[in-house]
């Protein structure tokens, strides 16, 4: 099982494996640089050495990079989707450079999902014709608010079948996401159903990275909104599954709940390490 968590660049992209290695992750997820802004500083050779030489000396077995919130390649405006392929580009350079072995992205938002959906695989070939990054790129599942394309796994099948080099291009499955979407993993069986299902449309072979959070909201609500494992609507049983599935055994699970420290100074990540080991039947 590779556990990791969602950390800080804050000071520095190498503080990020730092404090991975102090929880004892052997995965990480993090922002490349800052995730609410379209422009950059350009990555320089002392900040890539850094990073690579803190890399090694944590063992951390993978890295998973997030893109900008701000992208959105579905986008109506012409403006706003220009700045999001050029922003995809280069975190993509970006990652590749750091040797980080998958960035994840939202797919996008368009009220006209046909014309959101060919917009992603557009800007989707434009963006990797542009970086040939040797990072893979991975989809993630969305929990479906607003115009959000990529809350059906079909959304996730329809893109990947549509790119001109569609092993460049993963997917990632967000729990939280999921059951707001309407996929029921509550129990073994609904787990089970769910797996089926996403091996039946987009293939289990595809899956790269999982991010492992419960929901504060109801199934099939549609609303995003992340909870501490076994503290939200979907329940510890449904971690049990996911732990405990052979197929799922070298893919990064990485927390992405909310952070924050108990009154005696305990941080989550920790306890959210502790609840999902302790579901594992070793």
């Amino acid at each position: 099982m590779q556990l990791g968590s969602h950390l800080s660049i804050a000071g520095g992209l190498e503080n990020a494996l730092i404090a991975a290695q102090s929880f004892g992750f052997t995965a990480v997820a993090l922002f490349v640089r800052n995730q609410r802004q379209w422009a950059a500083k350009p990555l320089e050779d002392a900040q890539v050495e850094t990073f690579l030489a803190a890399r090694a000396d944590a063992e951390i077995q993978v890295v998973v990079a997030h893109g900008s919130y701000l992208l959105n390649l579905a986008s109506t405006k012409p403006e706003s989707r220009r700045k999001s392929i050029d922003a995809l580009a280069d975190d993509l350079g970006r990652t590749s450079r750091l040797g980080i072995e998958y960035l994840v992205i939202h797919p996008g938002s368009n009220p006209d999902h046909a014309e959101g959906i060919a917009g992603i695989i557009a800007g989707i070939d434009e963006a990797i014709a542009l970086a040939d990054p040797s990072t893979m790129l991975l989809l993630e599942t969305t929990a479906g608010q607003g115009n959000c394309i990529g809350h059906r796994f079909e959304d996730l099948a329809e893109i990947r079948a549509g790119v001109a080099e569609p092993d460049r291009l993963g997917v990632c499955l967000d729990t939280a996401h999921i059951f707001a979407a309407g996929y029921d993993i509550r129990t073994a069986e609904t787990y089970a159903e769910t797996m089926a299902e996403f091996d039946r449309v987009v293939g289990i072979k595809h899956l790269k990275a999982i991010h492992c959070n419960d929901s504060l909201k109801d199934f099939a609500t549609r609303v995003d909104r992340h909870a501490h494992i076994g503290e939200g609507k979907i329940g510890v049983e449904a971690f049990r599954q996911l732990v405990n599935d052979k197929r799922l055994a070298t893919i990064p699970m990485i927390l992405e709940t909310p952070k924050a420290q108990t009154a005696d100074g305990e941080d989550y990540d920790a306890i959210n390490k502790r609840v999902l080991e302790g579901l594992a039947n070793l």
